[in-house]
């Protein structure tokens, strides 16, 4: 069966595609990749998973065609990020307040 796992880092993304036997979990597919040789210094070990955007464990089972993804830890929260932006801002042109 054909897999691809993708990784994306800020500074770098990559797609792998692999060949497997069938019956082959996400463990065994990124064992096959050898991301930790390409990218060194990475925990990849920790990073969250998933197949097609939903997250899996490692001891799920792949089918043919699927995208294994690893996930970054978030360096914010997107919700915070999102009020603070949304938050009115004083206007300069007005005396009685935003």
């Amino acid at each position: 069966m054909r897999v691809s796992i993708a990784i994306a880092l800020p500074a770098r993304q990559e797609v792998v595609e692999l060949e497997l036997d069938d019956g082959a979990t996400v463990a065994a597919a990124l064992a096959q990749a050898r991301l930790d040789a390409r990218f060194p210094g990475v925990a990849l070990e920790t990073a969250e998973v998933g197949i097609w955007g939903t997250r899996v464990t490692r001891d799920t089972v792949l089918r043919d065609g699927d995208r294994v993804e690893l996930y970054r830890a978030l360096k914010a929260d997107p919700k915070d990020q999102r009020r603070r932006r949304a938050r009115p801002k004083p206007s300069p042109r007005s005396r009685s307040g935003p």
